[in-house]
């Protein structure tokens, strides 16, 4: 088994792996399985390298929360001083809650209500990423209501293949989000002609793991020609927001470093005054945190062999989704020779799968972990098959500290009420 994990603070200990200074085994003691378990370390630390990146140029990095919305992590990112890229009401409160900054926040989303709206012009928040005609008009009307002046930017869709997977590609002509970038100048002078919006930036995002800079950067350069397009019809933009999407390492990934990633977007920008604004996820959160289960069953068969897990697709639904790749771990690796499994859960589904051919030396019992799982994990789980979702703990240093309960079963049907 490597000992160079994705994850940077997970490191082999007398007692089996350990994240920082808490082994995985007292976190499952103490608080059970399956259980997501985050570094506060690495949260700080990848925040950080885009601080330093970032030094001496008017920026904002806005945590996108949509990776993990936990109020944990989210206070991490608040006391660091992030910005927040929300995409519902719900976000917004759970930043709010979080100590967040709603002057720091921007409101993505291509569906966004008249409640929310109101919510979010209420809280002051920094901006409106606006994805389409029809939304100016609405937000237009709920600001008028409120007697308030709505801040915008246009996401606009500059059909660039961001060479990833196309589930979470977003800046082609084929997907739902944003404006087209030919009717992006059409959109701002209507913008700029209505009384309760006020023209602010422009924004885009073309897609998530990207692990080549050359797509972004193709990019900034369409969306700089349209900024000075637009300020040679005198509506001039305080700030661009590149969105985020810089990849991770899952299995044999090299992703680019946030210094590698945003250079070239520096470089293009060099010398302009709008702030630049980011919109990262998975790259501050995904090699921040592990699923950690037990093996309840091994079950061997004449073509494959089962280890079935605690841990199930509605707790980590990537896999099934996407087909995507986590490394799995034993926390305490047996001296014997391993055996190849399929790794899965107890979800009455064939596509109950966590991972597919790996070799692991493991007993009934035995804790493993599934790392890469800081982002989309969580945030991203449900309740099939009445399933109560997993505990989350935060490490910090020594200690580990439980930042979301279990759920308990009573609580799935607490809103429920049977017919008698």
């Amino acid at each position: 088994m490597s000992t160079v994990f994705p994850i940077p603070t997970l490191q082999a200990g007398t007692a089996g792996l350990q994240l920082e200074g808490v082994p995985l085994a007292d976190i499952a003691q103490a608080h059970g399985t399956p259980t997501y378990v985050y570094s506060r370390k690495a949260l700080t630390d990848a925040f950080v390298a885009y601080r330093g990146a970032l030094a001496g140029r008017r920026s904002l990095v806005c945590y996108a929360v949509k990776a993990n919305s936990s109020l944990g992590v989210l206070s991490v990112f608040a006391q660091l001083g992030a910005g927040f890229d929300i995409v519902s009401g719900g976000e917004l409160s759970r930043v709010l809650a979080a100590g967040g900054d709603a002057g720091k926040v921007v409101f993505s989303g291509v569906g966004k209500s008249r409640a929310e709206m109101r919510q979010a012009l209420m809280a002051d928040i920094r901006c409106f990423n606006v994805e389409s005609a029809a939304e100016i008009d609405r937000l237009n009307e709920v600001a008028g209501e409120l007697g308030k002046v709505a801040p915008i930017a246009f996401r606009v869709n500059p059909n660039v293949d961001p060479k990833t997977h196309p589930y979470i590609s977003t800046g082609l002509k084929s997907n739902k989000f944003g404006v087209a970038f030919d009717a992006a100048l059409d959109l701002y002078r209507r913008a700029a002609a209505l009384p309760h919006l006020k023209v602010s930036g422009i924004a885009c995002h073309i897609g998530s793991q990207l692990l080549d800079p050359a797509p972004i950067a193709e990019a900034a350069e369409k969306v700089l020609g349209l900024v000075d397009r637009l300020a040679a019809e005198g509506i001039v933009l305080d700030h661009i927001d590149l969105g985020g999407g810089l990849g991770i390492r899952y299995r044999d990934e090299e992703p680019p470093s946030v210094e590698q990633y945003l250079a070239p977007l520096l470089a293009i920008f060099a010398g302009r005054k709008e702030e630049l604004c980011f919109e990262p996820g998975r790259s501050l959160v995904g090699n921040a945190g592990l699923l950690l289960t037990r093996v309840e069953y091994l079950k061997p068969g004449e073509e494959k062999n089962f280890a079935i897990v605690d841990a199930a697709m509605n707790d980590l639904a990537r896999p099934a989704l996407y087909d995507a790749y986590h490394e799995v771990v034993a926390v305490a690796p047996r001296a014997e020779a391993g055996r190849n499994y399929e790794i899965v859960g107890p979800i009455c589904e064939s596509g109950d799968f966590l991972a597919h051919d790996r070799e692991l030396t493991v007993a009934e019992g035995d804790l493993v972990a599934l790392l890469s799982a800081g982002a989309y994990g969580m945030a991203m789980s449900s309740n099939y098959n009445t399933r109560p979702r997993a505990a989350e703990v935060m490490v910090d240093g020594e200690r580990a500290l439980l930042i979301r309960r279990r759920e308990t079963v009573e609580s799935l049907y607490a809103l429920e009420t049977p017919l008698r």
